[in-house]
């Protein structure tokens, strides 16, 4: 089976959003076995999109099409589609009802320019958007689908998962009985390269199988593609390299798939009935935020306060005026008396602290931008590490965040600081 995928849209073109609706579509088709072989960005041009149907229905057998279904003049996808298929629209009554009924249900008068997302192609199939407005429509050709969906993701995810994956294994599963598996390993505190150099030549155990290095500003994922002809033959090969790989990386894995870290914590805190409170100065808040971000962290996390300024500092964690002017603010004596101070203030077993040059200004010679002290507490030890995370304030803000989290597990787990 080749699969692609076509997103439309000239606000991806020009980098005003990312195209997440593609990478959420390949793992769906790559886990459903029908990897896709190509992807696609084109801009609202008819021509364009005419040039990769024309494409798509002679060298695909699946096309999937995201964005353009809307009902203002941008959206060219459904009369491209018209035209390249030489088929006219017809009102689908009920799609039609569903339309109104969205917008009498929120109370707000429906604009007329809407009755238009009620006019399917005749030659097409409607696919369910209980979502939103605009159906998905499949046309099917010699065997090849061509799919087009809402590129809103909410209602893409809700199509892929509930119509689309389950319509292409009823159609396609019994002629393709090869398994595609995926699993992917979550790392941090050590760069790709770094990683590449511990884990060796890989080829010596990935057989027919794939290992793939994710970068990221916080760590990198390990993402690792098999096949078989089985579900378990698939999952055979990837246990075995993932043991593998543990082995040689273990004290840098922190999760799975779709875990977090701030997840990962969080389980092991809630697990062992520990509590944990936050002290931060140059992430302003997104340790907490990603804290908070986990549902039922309230059983562990107590608070935190964002102290940016030395008055602040003083006044609500009692730091030493003192370590300021001998220290200053961005010191390994402030991280600690801040990690000490949230502590006894919370009343947690544990804590954490952050202060640090976030940029692109402030820095100088012994100080940089980028510098940053992560302060660790509890009942038995405090102590602080400092870090150089570069020059760009957003990406120190992610990669401290990250680190300090990442400290609180090793602390957890009893595993060696190797940073």
């Amino acid at each position: 089976m080749r699969s692609k995928i076509i997103s439309i849209g000239d606000e991806i073109l020009l980098g005003q959003i990312v195209n997440t609706n593609a990478a959420f579509i390949g793992d769906k088709l790559f886990s459903a076995g029908f990897p896709v072989e190509k992807t696609v960005v084109i801009g609202d041009e008819e021509q364009i999109l005419m040039d990769e149907l024309k494409d798509s229905s002679e060298n695909f057998d699946i096309t999937i099409i995201t964005g353009g279904l809307g009902p203002t003049h941008d959206d060219i996808t459904k009369p491209t589609l018209v035209k390249f298929f030489n088929d006219k629209l017809v009102t689908d009554n009920k799609v039609l009802d569903h339309v109104m009924n969205i917008f009498s249900s929120r109370n707000i008068p429906m604009p007329e320019v809407n009755i238009a997302q009620a006019l399917i192609p005749s030659k097409s199939k409607v696919l369910w958007n209980s979502n939103g407005t605009a159906p998905g429509i499949m046309f099917e050709t010699n065997e090849k689908l061509i799919i087009a969906i809402p590129g809103v993701p909410f209602e893409m995810k809700d199509l892929i998962n509930n119509e689309i994956i389950p319509l292409l294994k009823n159609k396609f599963g019994k002629k393709f009985t090869k398994v595609f598996l995926n699993k992917t390993l979550l790392t941090t505190g050590s760069g790709e390269s770094s990683l590449n150099e511990m884990l060796g030549n890989v080829n010596e155990f990935l057989g027919d199988s794939k290992l793939a290095f994710l970068p990221s500003a916080t760590g990198v994922r390990l993402r690792i593609n098999a096949e078989g002809n089985t579900v378990s033959e698939a999952e055979n090969k990837i246990s075995i390299i993932e043991k593998i790989i543990r082995s040689k990386i273990q004290d840098y894995i922190f999760g799975e798939n779709e875990d977090d870290l701030e997840t990962v914590t969080g389980r092991i805190l809630k697990e062992r009935k520990k509590t944990l409170s936050v002290a931060e100065s140059c992430t302003g808040g997104k340790i907490s935020s990603r804290i908070v971000s986990v549902p039922g962290s309230s059983e562990y996390y107590t608070g935190g306060v964002c102290v940016y300024s030395n008055i602040e500092k003083i006044k609500l964690l009692n730091i030493r005026e003192e370590t300021l002017s001998k220290y200053g603010a961005v010191s390994e004596e402030t991280a600690i008396e801040m990690a000490e101070g949230v502590r006894e203030i919370m009343k947690t077993d544990y804590s954490l602290s952050t202060t640090g040059i976030a940029g692109p200004a402030g820095g100088s010679e012994k100080k940089p931008v980028g510098l940053v002290w992560i302060g660790f507490s509890s009942s038995e030890k405090t102590f602080a590490m400092s870090f150089l995370f570069g020059e760009e304030r957003q990406r120190n803000i992610e990669r401290a965040s990250q680190r300090a989290l990442e400290i609180l597990r090793r602390e957890l787990l009893k595993i060696k600081l190797i940073f």
